[in-house]
């Protein structure tokens, strides 16, 4: 590391209070969890939510709901920031966003899934990003009613990433990735 160089004070980074996150513009583009199990993922997807100034998360099924410690753990209080929403099933999460005229697209492995590094979203009209079950990913039903499927590239022995992981490589990619 250079000899001038040193990590910022949280002064320095500038970062806003929750109260001032809400009511400033985020991107559109929010995350559907579909039946996701953990604590712990569900807190880190509302970390990177916050992080990247997202819109909101659905949380559907038996996706554990805030407030709890075991999300706080990894939330870090991002749950008092992003806004967020129930649902008994991501079926009723994806009509509802497709009602709304949000674009909604797996984060699947399927025969036509693009991978993200082809994807070129569309913000401005808002895009949901549904993230399945660490063991089942996104439910079958939930997948045919998506107008597509997003994939990560991997190159290594494991068929899959964890779900916190993916969601915030595919967000930054959104947010991020080029125009």
């Amino acid at each position: 590391m250079p000899a001038d160089d040193r990590k910022l004070t949280m002064e320095e980074l500038g970062r806003v209070d929750a109260a001032t996150y809400k009511a400033m513009a985020r991107h559109k583009l929010r995350f559907v969890l579909d039946d996701v199990r953990s604590r712990h993922n569900v807190g880190s997807i509302f970390r990177t939510a916050d992080a990247f100034a997202l819109d909101g998360i659905d949380l559907c099924g038996f996706t554990p709901l805030p407030p709890h410690r075991e999300i706080e753990k990894t939330a870090l209080g991002a749950t008092f920031s992003v806004p967020w929403r129930h649902h008994a099933t991501a079926v009723e999460a994806v009509e509802k966003l497709k009602a709304e005229g949000w674009a909604v697209w797996a984060v699947e492995q399927t025969v036509q899934a693009v991978p993200i590094t082809e994807w070129r979203p569309s913000l401005s009209t808002g895009v949901a990003l549904v993230m399945g079950n660490e063991l089942h990913g996104v439910g079958d039903a939930v997948v045919a009613l998506c107008d597509g499927a997003l994939v990560v590239p991997q190159g290594g022995t494991k068929h899959s990433l964890n779900v916190s992981v993916c969601a915030g490589i595919v967000a930054a990619w959104a947010v991020l990735g080029p125009e």
